[in-house]
């Protein structure tokens, strides 16, 4: 795998369907998954990771499309992020194309994957936010052809796990048909890894906003506080307008919600003030979640 690898990889399986590819993990414990290699190819030249055996899902053609199902739309997890930037899948789910479009230099785009996205739960994985806002699930898929659900926001905290030999089969996102946006800040020009984001969908039919903050924790924020009361502020029958000063507390809102200050020691003296790249992070969530609101709502 790298001319300083100090041992090679015993076995490389090319499984054609998703409970071949299950199987050969079941049978190869120590075995490790692989689409785009984005991360995982990084942590072996890195020597971070030294696999005894690699299981292809390449060749699957059944997670490189989506399909729909009861309003939902069944987006398989080996999908691109440059295959989701494109305008057909644009039109179906704008928020997570837009952020397939910013997760990297086009190398990075063709290569990464929407399932190892998710696997990876980088912080600055940019469809993580959108996924939580979008209130996705995964359905995961196991030995003997078992299914089953989770949402991405418990596999993401830890509180529900992939067992041994279960694979990230599909990603189940409901089509809301309506406006979404999503929006990064980076620390250079160009594409970069964000140092925050924020994802905004609309739901009028609920009449609701949801909201996600991703890149400063290890996983998406819901700032469901904010979300309620810009929420209850939208004419959802007319024009869904918002004064400016509006969105401007919207955007306070949720960063202080994501970047709240410093609890008061317990001797009762003043909490410490924040540091100034802390101030600077919350700004920034705030300046992104007012636009994007902003956008969504035009």
């Amino acid at each position: 795998m790298t001319t300083q690898a100090p041992q090679a990889m015993h076995s490389v399986t090319l499984p054609a369907s998703l409970d071949e590819a299950v199987a050969a993990l079941d049978a190869m414990p120590a075995a490790v998954p692989v689409a785009g290699g984005t991360d995982l190819m990084a942590a072996v030249n890195k020597g971070l990771l030294r696999p005894s055996g690699l299981v292809s899902l390449g060749r699957i053609s059944e997670l490189r499309g989506w399909h729909y199902q009861d309003g939902h739309a069944l987006l398989g997890a080996g999908l691109t992020h440059a295959r989701m930037g494109r305008p057909d899948f644009a039109a179906l789910i704008p928020a997570l194309a837009a952020s397939a479009r910013a997760a990297g230099p086009p190398q990075i785009r063709n290569a990464g994957t929407l399932g190892g996205n998710i696997a990876t739960s980088a912080p600055t994985g940019d469809a993580l936010p959108v996924l939580a806002a979008l209130e996705a699930d995964l359905v995961v898929a196991g030995p003997g052809g078992a299914r089953r659900e989770i949402p991405v926001p418990h596999l993401l905290a830890g509180r529900d796990l992939l067992e041994p030999a279960e694979l990230i089969g599909f990603v189940r996102v409901p089509l809301l048909h309506a406006p979404q946006v999503f929006l990064k800040a980076t620390g250079r020009t160009g594409p970069g890894r964000a140092t925050a984001s924020v994802a905004i969908v609309l739901d009028p039919a609920r009449r609701g906003v949801r909201c996600a903050v991703g890149a400063i924790a290890p996983m998406p924020l819901r700032p469901l506080e904010a979300e309620h009361w810009i929420a209850s502020l939208i004419d959802w029958d007319g024009a869904r307008g918002l004064a400016p000063d509006a969105l401007a507390a919207f955007g306070e809102y949720v960063a202080a919600a994501c970047i709240p200050d410093h609890a008061p020691p317990a001797d009762g003296s003043e909490a410490p003030p924040l540091s100034p790249a802390v101030l600077h992070l919350r700004r920034t969530v705030a300046a992104l979640a007012r636009r994007a609101l902003g956008r969504a709502l035009s």
